[in-house]
């Protein structure tokens, strides 16, 4: 087992070098992005329930003095449940929108090395030409991977989040409460 964990290891450096220094910051990239999303995932199927339940059992002891009272508090309750839901979906989908650029400075830089190599040597080393289009390839490769899994990860959490805020909504108008008073405060 252990042998193989190694073995995982070298090939996943190997292919990180293979695609050159771009390649480590679309890898580092790849796992801040995955980190994120499986917090708010976790977050959303297993704490956010935790908190509703709470919310829920406070706003049904909650005893307004008016209708508009209520409606204020929930307007921030929603408001409050919305911004915990969509905590660090701009970083997602800012991680998500950088992947493919960095796979675009990899494609540089590789194109780069065959510059190089044909500036070096002339149009006769095959073999250094193709290690410098594969060091163009690998990046952008790995960088559209990477944004279309968190593309879609990111509709995940977007469709999630708007069906629990709106769980939230329909519950909080559902819950009973003690008066039924005018809708606007006396001036």
């Amino acid at each position: 087992m252990n042998a193989e964990l190694q073995t995982l290891l070298l090939d996943i450096t190997s292919f990180l070098d293979q695609g050159g220094p771009v390649m480590w910051a679309i890898a580092l990239t790849s796992a801040l992005l995955w980190a994120l999303v499986v917090e708010r995932l976790l977050y959303v199927l297993v704490a956010f329930p935790r908190y509703r339940n709470r919310l829920l059992r406070i706003w049904q002891q909650f005893q307004p003095e008016s209708r508009w009272v209520r409606q204020r508090i929930r307007s921030r309750l929603i408001s409050v449940t919305r911004q915990r839901l969509e905590r660090n979906q701009p970083v997602i989908r800012v991680l998500v929108a950088i992947c493919p650029l960095l796979g675009l400075l990899g494609t540089v830089t590789g194109m780069l090395t065959v510059f190089d190599v044909l500036a070096f040597t002339g149009a006769g080393n095959a073999r250094a030409m193709a290690d410098g289009v594969s060091r163009a390839t690998l990046p952008t490769l790995a960088g559209m991977v990477v944004s279309l899994a968190g593309l879609v990860a990111t509709l995940l959490l977007a469709r999630l989040s708007g069906r629990a805020e709106s769980q939230t909504k329909h519950l909080l108008n559902d819950t009973p409460f003690g008066t039924d008073q005018e809708i606007a405060p006396h001036a």
